[in-house]
């Protein structure tokens, strides 16, 4: 395994860190603070001053790639790379037409979360069935552009899926850390038919972050978890398109799952950069909801007021989610607070009905993108939302992504020994029935 020397970007791109403001030239292999051991975020010194970006020139380009037939065009990242300089050639582009994901209109799950109109955009339209996709596409084509051979993440299944399809189209390796017994055989089943290796870890996710981080120290391999910020640079796009879709009106809520963290932070750095570009002039609120059993960013706003992590024993049937102690907590405090967003927990039970809720609306999703829906209903009636807001859902999984837990949910398999009414209304077992149209007859009568 090798690398070249680091390749310099086109344009000036920082690597700074988000606490104590030290930018690193070269950034370190785990992606930490070389001085206080933080989180690092990309700026672009470049845009201030006589580089300025022309916010109304930039929406007619992206308009006109709309129709581009060149592939980076055709990206719902790269289509607004104006905004992503993070290559020294655009054309190093590791793509497979990513992004584009679609604004769906809820009707039934408004009604149930007491709002007047709810959208939902679903980032698990994305290639490989999560948001992760968005994200990966910026990091790896970095890691390609670097010259490296090998790409890593710890993963509870979307990062894994999304890093070595990637890394597959990009005819690189790809190792893969997991905890085991903790990830829905769907996603690791993506890992393994892309050609990652991949190891089972006796721990939970935050033990393969330990290990992983180790890895990379130790070897020349590129890690690609969202503590990587290229990562977050890419799934920031979500916002950019969002906005683009809704002609440029900002919603009042954009409502996020947590799990490490990086999405929101990715999302709310989107939101924030358009208005300070003067694309828009106001940001959404973005509020976070998490399972109660893996409610670390909860805690901490709770008990710390977002000074201090306060990380949890994860335990959460929505296994990507499933994470005790987030990475990226410190960049979504900083979310939270800057765009006056909510923190929210959810029970199981709350995720599941939720979910089926989605479900019913002709969507579906991953358990994970329930929370949003859940958390919404509680910020209604908290009335931190009120009824004529203006919310959008990331929902950011594929429905097929767990299918044993969509089973164990219409089966009654989930909950065992739980009766819930709002459960048995949502559930939607197989009717086994005889082999005539009598028998069938019979059960649409009834249905």
């Amino acid at each position: 395994m090798n690398r070249s020397s680091t390749v310099q970007p086109a344009q000036a791109v920082q690597a700074r860190c988000i606490v104590c403001r030290e930018v690193e030239e070269s950034p370190a292999a785990d992606f930490r603070c070389t001085r206080c051991g933080e989180l690092l975020e990309i700026s672009y010194p470049s845009w201030a001053g006589e580089n300025a970006v022309d916010p109304q020139s930039l929406k007619l380009t992206w308009k006109a790639r709309r129709t581009s037939l060149a592939a980076i065009d055709r990206s719902g990242v790269w289509r607004y790379r104006e905004l992503l300089p993070i290559l020294s050639d655009p054309g190093n582009a590791v793509t497979i037409q990513e992004g584009n994901t679609p604004i769906y209109d809820l009707p039934r799950c408004a009604r149930s979360a007491g709002v007047e109109r709810l959208l939902a955009k679903h980032q698990g339209m994305n290639p490989t069935g999560s948001f992760k996709d968005t994200g990966m596409t910026a990091a790896l084509s970095v890691a390609k552009e670097k010259a490296f051979e090998w790409v890593a993440c710890a993963s509870t299944g979307n990062t894994s899926a999304s890093m070595s399809a990637y890394a597959a189209r990009a005819g690189m390796r790809s190792l893969v850390l997991i905890p085991q017994g903790k990830i829905a055989w769907g996603k690791l089943s993506q890992a393994l038919d892309y050609g990652a290796v991949t190891c089972q870890l006796n721990g939970d996710f935050d033990a393969c972050m330990r290990v992983i981080a180790e890895v990379v120290r130790r070897s020349p391999v590129y890690l690609l978890n969202s503590v990587n910020p290229y990562r977050v640079e890419g799934q920031k796009t979500a916002a950019i398109e969002m906005l683009d879709q809704l002609g440029w009106d900002v919603p009042d809520h954009v409502i996020v799952p947590g799990g490490n963290l990086g999405n929101v932070s990715a999302l709310g750095k989107g939101f924030l950069e358009l208005r300070d570009l003067g694309f828009v002039s106001a940001v959404p609120k973005i509020s976070v909801i998490q399972a109660q059993g893996a409610n670390s960013l909860v805690r901490t706003m709770r008990e710390t007021g977002g000074a201090r992590l306060v990380p949890v024993h994860a335990e959460t049937m929505a296994t990507a989610i499933r994470i005790g102690n987030p990475a990226s907590w410190r960049k979504a405090v900083a979310v939270l607070k800057a765009t006056g967003g909510a923190c929210e927990d959810v029970s199981e039970e709350e995720l599941a009905i939720a979910k089926a809720e989605i479900g019913a609306d002709g969507v579906g999703c991953e358990p994970a993108s329930a929370a949003t829906l859940a958390g919404l209903k509680k910020l209604v009636r908290s009335r931190f939302v009120k009824r004529n807001d203006s919310v959008v859902l990331i929902l950011t999984g594929h429905v097929l992504k767990d299918p044993e837990y969509t089973l164990k949910f219409h089966r009654g398999d989930l909950f065992e020994g739980i009766s819930d009414p709002e459960i048995a209304k949502l559930r939607r077992p197989p009717i086994i029935v005889e082999a005539n149209a009598d028998a069938v007859l019979r059960v649409l009568e009834s249905a």
